[in-house]
């Protein structure tokens, strides 16, 4: 995660209001806003990639998606008008099921993912995989299925909520033969589609070559 703007400190009502008058896109964790880097080629390559291939397995179902200037709130209902306690994140790709539910009449703010997938890089891998999990897994109890994709390697790995509350690594794929199935939207992530227009660097070799004279 980037370094805050400021180390102000805002609520979370200051937070939105500075965000929806805002032409870029910023995050919020517990009174504090980060900015939202620029992406890459590739990482814009496999969010399409992704994008197709759920919104397309989605048609005629009551699920939809989402693009990635949809916002979810993870955290505690605020106890106290000027709560700080709380995560609005940017997801590269959320699914919802049924009926949306939103924070407010703005409609922006999503409050029941079914489905959430990150594209991993290098500056947000961490908060991904560590505290934007953390909330996730603890405060959407809609949520079932979180996906984080790699982009410098085929990587797909598929967390999954079970019926006791728990949850698991579904499945770690690798390959580009290889298929992620999100069974609870009925839709597969095969890697080679994922990957799509993806070049990855040339492995290295496990061993240096010998000098000659």
């Amino acid at each position: 995660m980037s370094v805050p703007k400021t180390e102000t400190i805002y609520t979370e009502a200051e937070y939105l209001a500075l965000e929806r008058e805002s032409e870029e896109r910023h995050e919020y964790l517990d009174g504090q806003i980060y900015a939202m880097a620029g992406e890459s080629l590739e990482h814009g390559d496999i969010c399409m990639n992704l994008s197709r291939i759920v919104s397309t397995a989605l048609l005629g179902s009551d699920c939809r998606a989402l693009s990635k200037d949809t916002k979810v709130r993870s955290g505690p209902i605020p106890k106290a008008r000027y709560s700080t306690k709380g995560l609005y994140s940017f997801p590269d790709l959320v699914v919802v099921c049924g009926e949306p539910q939103f924070l407010d009449e703005r409609l922006d703010v999503l409050l029941n993912p079914k489905v959430i997938i990150e594209v991993l890089s290098p500056t947000t891998e961490a908060f991904d995989r560590g505290e934007k999990f953390l909330r996730y897994r603890t405060y959407l109890d809609s949520l079932t299925d979180y996906v984080v994709v790699a982009q410098s390697m085929p990587l797909v790995e598929h967390f999954e909520r079970q019926p006791n509350g728990q949850w698991v690594i579904a499945t770690t794929a690798t390959a580009l033969s290889e298929t992620v199935a999100l069974n609870s939207i009925d839709c597969a992530l095969r890697l080679s589609e994922v990957y799509d227009r993806i070049v990855f660097p040339a492995p290295l070799d496990d061993e240096p070559t010998p000098a000659t004279d």
